[in-house]
């Protein structure tokens, strides 16, 4: 496990687990802290190909449940990261997403391309993709001309699924995940909170994040992205066990 942090965050170890931290500030500048296994390896390389079935879960608690930006735990093929090769990184450009994690959104997100699915709020949430799509071509097309155009093909692309979680996110939570090539779970607690059949496509990657970060696709076309004032936040995890079973 790697630890990443901007200038203005921090990851620190405390006792037998992390605290990921980003300090106050305002949106002039991206504040992000995390954990993950993959930043260092092409996509392609990433580490996890559930075999049968792979369980993610860990303890967490985070200082707010109303953070400005995203914070969360489990598994994607990190879509948006975009790195050319150089100072050592790996070659990666943009994908569609996949991913099955636990997943918070401040009111200035909407990480959907439907209407009927949750987009913010704490979710247990997944999304699979192809590698590739002929609809992806007047998708692309439309965007200058018709973003809502644009939003429905990619719903047509990208499958999709999320639930809303009620649990008390700042109290220690053992939260756990299972994936397999038919389907995703999610516990809280011990008690199953959702289940769904929209299983991602591997390889996949783990992470732990917070951030000041916003990303919206909104039902009537709005497209926008960019970081948020923010007050000081943090998210603590531990007891983090990956396996196959």
């Amino acid at each position: 496990m790697r630890a990443r942090s901007t200038s203005d965050a921090s990851v620190e170890k405390v006792g037998d687990g992390w605290r990921l931290r980003i300090k106050a500030g305002d949106a002039r500048a991206y504040r992000d802290a995390q954990l993950d296994d993959y930043s260092e390896l092409r996509r392609s390389r990433f580490p996890h190909r559930p075999l049968k079935t792979l369980q993610v879960s860990l303890s967490a608690r985070v200082s707010t449940p109303f953070a400005a930006g995203t914070w969360g735990f489990g598994l994607w093929n990190d879509p948006f990261g975009l790195s050319f090769g150089f100072g050592g990184n790996p070659f990666r450009l943009p994908a569609l997403p996949n991913a099955a994690w636990f997943f918070y959104a401040s009111p200035q997100n909407y990480l959907s391309f439907t209407d009927d699915k949750p987009a913010q709020g704490f979710l247990a949430q997944t999304f699979r993709s192809p590698p590739f799509h002929p609809l992806l071509i007047p998708a692309g097309l439309a965007l200058p001309f018709s973003r809502k155009t644009t939003r429905r093909l990619l719903s047509r692309v990208v499958a999709e699924d999320s639930n809303a979680l009620g649990a008390d996110t700042t109290q220690w939570r053992r939260y756990s995940l299972e994936w397999s090539a038919a389907r995703v779970t999610w516990d809280v607690d011990g008690v199953r909170v959702f289940e769904s059949p929209v299983s991602p496509r591997p390889p996949l990657g783990f992470i732990v994040w917070i951030d000041n970060q916003f990303a919206a696709f909104t039902p009537e076309g709005k497209l926008s992205a960019g970081v948020l004032d923010n007050g000081e936040a943090w998210l603590e995890a531990r007891e983090i066990v990956i396996r196959e079973r």
